[in-house]
């Protein structure tokens, strides 16, 4: 794969946008031009030379740094393509064991150098992009420890390399008949570390868990030496050391091995899609089910927006009159909800579980169409991120956020937070076109992962200032609503900012009083996570 260097995924993947899609962007948010894109060799040619020493595992050249100076947040997106991406790192390390990265961090210690953990370079939230200060800035890319390295397929455990991508996780243990069934939208570049890292939650989580439920225990290496967390199926000794490392976002150390809890393959696999009236009954049906805790793999619910929004760029015109004609028939028209619904394991299993979501979206109004839909679904379910590209060439910016908060405030959370981003733009004029789904959905309550589209500002600069506007409405209603600032994408330096109103002072003060343990000179990861000193109240 020839990975894009200003922007997702691979440079021969597209996901065009259909005619359906160029008119409606038009009609909803008005006609739009694209602004231009930088060259790579011009952007390499910014680059300032190197801070660090030349060292065998140590890379400067521009375009590694380059490469490796953004992550796929719209700010960094808006960075790349602009080519004004400010601040490199001086160098890239790709170290290949725990023991190379530990030489490295004994130097970065000794030399006062900054070092920032790098996975896959999917952070959306700010993670792993340099700032400006005086000391050096070496990126650590765990992109060489890409292998399984142990199974014990009696306890269901294997040790892998944190760097090991989505893909290659499955494709190594498929290979001894056993699956992790972690697949975040970023699966194909992101890594199992930084999963880790993250709390990454993934699309299937309602069978096979979060990445809290999978990751066992593993090796980090840390300014002061090895650290490794062993592997118990439960234990009461006090603190789990686990939760130290689960969102730690590098602050702690870096992970270079990462014990998770696998399972055998399943025999079988469905997706299946249903609608439902409306957004009130549909949220009743889907808190039923997830409350009632059948044994699905993935539940997703569409608001009507979404539902309307992706019928539409479906780009299969026909095919979406004759489902809509059908779903009539049933009382199923304007503002019906789309739910997508996995079922994974036997025959026998699926016939059942197939059969009491039915009974259950039956109960409320709703229609099951089958597993056409469903299939479709899983055969795109990781092009979405190319989205982005496709409506960036048409003059469009798209971007998501995302938050969970218990059942009885959904509805209120959503309207709120799509508020917020719908009106973020009045005082220039513009229209924000906003759709939402639940993606993970508890016993307690759901996530929310809203995406919202504007139109390019005449500059780049006043691009990303509409982006900020954006961004700080929908997280004040998000915290307004109760909500996490992150159900699923870390804090980075993006929701830093947020994060007291979330923990409270007595929790940041303990955050920092465990990252200065491990790392007292905060050489490691500044600023992400836990953004400055914190002594008042939080506003609320």
């Amino acid at each position: 794969m020839m990975r894009k260097w200003n922007g997702w995924g691979d440079e021969s993947n597209h996901f065009p946008a259909t005619e359906q899609a160029r008119g409606f962007l038009a009609a909803k948010l008005g006609v739009a031009k694209a602004l231009p894109d930088a060259i790579l060799e011009d952007v390499c040619a910014q680059v300032p030379p190197s801070r660090l020493p030349e060292h065998a595992l140590i890379q400067r050249d521009a375009i590694i740094r380059v490469r490796h100076a953004r992550g796929q947040s719209l700010p960094d997106w808006l960075a790349l393509r602009s080519g004004e991406i400010g601040v490199f790192p001086d160098g890239v390390a790709e170290p290949q064991n725990s023991e190379e990265v530990a030489e490295l961090l004994a130097m970065a210690r000794d030399a006062g150098w900054i070092v920032i953990p790098y996975g896959g370079g999917t952070s959306v939230a700010g993670h792993i992009n340099p700032v400006a200060m005086d000391r050096p800035v070496l990126t650590l890319s765990l992109a060489r420890m890409n292998r399984l390295l142990s199974l014990d397929p009696v306890s269901c455990l294997a040790v892998f390399g944190a760097g090991t991508p989505g893909p290659e996780v499955e494709r190594q243990l498929q290979e001894h008949g056993f699956t992790l069934g972690h697949f975040p939208q970023s699966w194909e570049l992101s890594t199992l570390g930084g999963w880790v890292a993250s709390r990454s939650s993934g699309q299937q989580s309602m069978r096979y868990g979060r990445i809290e439920q999978l990751f066992a225990g593993g090796r980090i290496e840390t300014f002061s030496g090895r650290w490794d967390i062993p592997t118990f199926p439960a234990s009461a000794a006090g603190l789990d050391l686990r939760e130290w490392i689960l969102g730690s976002e590098g602050r702690i150390g870096v992970l270079t091995e990462v014990a998770v809890r696998v399972r055998p393959i399943s025999a079988c696999e469905e997706f299946h899609v249903a609608f439902c009236p409306d957004w009130t009954r549909a949220l009743e049906c889907v808190r039923a089910i997830a409350q009632d805790n059948p044994g699905l793999s993935m539940l997703r619910l569409s608001n009507a927006e979404e539902t309307r929004t992706h019928l539409i760029l479906a780009g299969h015109a026909q095919a979406v009159y004759v489902l809509e004609r059908y779903l009539a028939l049933r009382g199923i028209g304007e503002g019906k909800c789309m739910l997508t619904y996995g079922v994974t394991g036997s025959r026998s299993e699926i016939k059942r579980l197939r059969q009491a979501v039915n009974q259950v979206v039956r109960r409320y109004g709703g229609q099951g169409t089958g597993a056409l839909l469903g299939r479709k679904w899983a055969a795109n379910r990781f092009r979405s991120p190319y989205l982005r590209e496709s409506f960036w060439q048409l003059g469009y910016a798209i971007d998501t956020l995302e938050t969970a908060v218990d059942w009885a405030r959904v509805p209120a959370a959503v309207d709120r937070i799509e508020t917020a981003l719908r009106e973020g733009l009045k005082s220039e004029g513009e229209t924000v076109q906003v759709f939402t789904h639940l993606s993970h959905m508890y016993v307690q309550g759901s996530s929310i992962y809203t995406t919202y589209v504007y139109r390019c500002a005449d500059t780049y600069k006043q691009t990303l200032a509409r982006w900020q506007m954006l961004k700080a409405a929908a997280s004040q209603a998000i915290i307004a609503s109760g909500g996490t600032i992150s159900h699923q994408h870390g804090v980075g330096r993006d929701h830093a900012p947020y994060l007291p109103a979330e923990k409270g002072v007595q929790g940041i003060q303990g955050l920092q009083a465990v990252f200065r343990h491990f790392d007292p000179s905060q050489q490691l990861n500044p600023g992400v996570l836990v953004a400055t000193e914190v002594k008042d109240e939080p506003a609320s």
